[in-house]
């Protein structure tokens, strides 16, 4: 038995968020000193790295559980079940319901028991928990579901990344215009029929890199320091995931026995265009290949990083259709990939 995708969707906040919405920043270095270059300047090579021209931010009164519900309700809705039927309700984030210029993060109870809540759903036997992953947060979501479901512990899950990263950003640091908020949600079955799931990996390195994402303090000196916000440390980062990534899917690639000449797709998590591609180029140089030119598709221009929810909400534009000369066929192969906070990685092999 596999497990298979039989609804997905998305939330795509109202607010549209433009590059040059930035130019007015404050921008500081780590040390709290003023940053040498003038905005612009700063505003275009941040373009030219992560090739995001603007992102979306949620209504000030909206939180990430009331998103994540929207997702599952565009899921659920496009897959047809009675939602009473759903064994599991599994979301992935990492910072909680946080309100506009709240200081605290709101988790209990669990993301995904409020999501259960707003669906009405009424059956006790549905069981709803939320999953920290750092970014590969949906993908490791659909790893338990389909150990529930292969192991018979249940017959259909639902699994949701949603992240609202605007609401943890210093907006003194250069990198809080990476950033974004979104939802998507999939709900999964079990299928003989030979599509779905073929192949995972999944990893945790926590050696030094466990801490290249982190929360910390604003670069603003003036700030409370126990005020804390999302960090990283960008090159160390970079090329952790060009070392590492791009193996992790060969793994997941040859554990599925399917040859790199029929794979139709990559969907990897929208982090930062030129990681992206590079990460795309070394998986195919194993293989002493070069990528087609339309393998991977890309949203990260218009929706930024909205980490958990980058995969599912591209997964979902793709099979309907919204994605610009992309599209998807029956029978075609997908190799879903990410990478985030842990420092974590996985990957899954799966036939549409």
């Amino acid at each position: 038995m596999n497990i298979k995708i039989i609804g997905s969707g998305c939330y795509i906040p109202e607010v549209k968020v433009l590059n040059a919405d930035f130019a007015e920043h404050v921008f500081l270095n780590d040390d709290g000193t003023p940053v040498h270059h003038a905005n612009d300047l700063v505003i275009s090579k941040f373009k030219d790295i992560t090739g995001i021209v603007e992102r979306r931010y949620a209504e000030d009164h909206l939180v990430t559980s009331d998103i994540a519900f929207f997702a599952a309700q565009k899921a659920i809705e496009d897959s047809g079940i009675d939602p009473e039927t759903l064994d599991y309700i599994i979301l992935a984030h990492n910072f909680g319901d946080v309100k506009p210029k709240g200081v605290q993060s709101d988790i209990m109870p669990s993301l995904a028991t409020r999501v259960k809540n707003k669906l009405n759903i009424k059956n006790p036997k549905c069981v709803a928990f939320d999953i920290l992953f750092g970014c590969p947060g949906w993908i490791e979501g659909v790893l338990q579901a389909n150990a529930y479901i292969k192991s018979g512990m249940a017959k259909s899950c639902l699994v949701i990344g949603a992240e609202m990263l605007s609401r943890v950003v210093d907006s003194h640091d250069r990198d809080a215009m990476i950033y974004s908020d979104g939802a998507g949600a999939t709900v999964l079955e079990g299928t003989d029929s030979g599509d779905g799931l073929l192949a995972y990996e999944s990893a945790t390195h926590a050696g030094p890199e466990a801490g290249y994402l982190f929360f910390g303090k604003s670069n603003n000196p003036e700030l409370d320091p126990d005020i804390r916000y999302i960090k990283m440390y960008g090159r160390k980062i970079y090329e952790f995931a060009l070392n590492n990534v791009p193996l992790a899917m060969k793994s997941c690639l040859d554990k599925s026995g399917i040859p790199i000449s029929k794979l139709t797709k990559i969907l990897i998590h929208q982090a930062n265009e030129k990681m992206d591609d590079a990460i795309i180029q070394r998986f195919y140089k194993l293989y002493d290949q070069s990528p087609p030119a339309d393998i991977m598709p890309m949203s990260i221009h218009t929706l930024g990083n909205s980490s958990v929810a980058t995969v599912p909400t591209l997964y979902d534009k793709l099979v309907k259709g919204q994605l610009e000369n992309q599209k998807l066929s029956k029978g075609d192969i997908l190799l879903f990939a990410s990478v985030g906070a842990g420092m974590n990685i996985n990957a899954f092999v799966y036939r549409y």
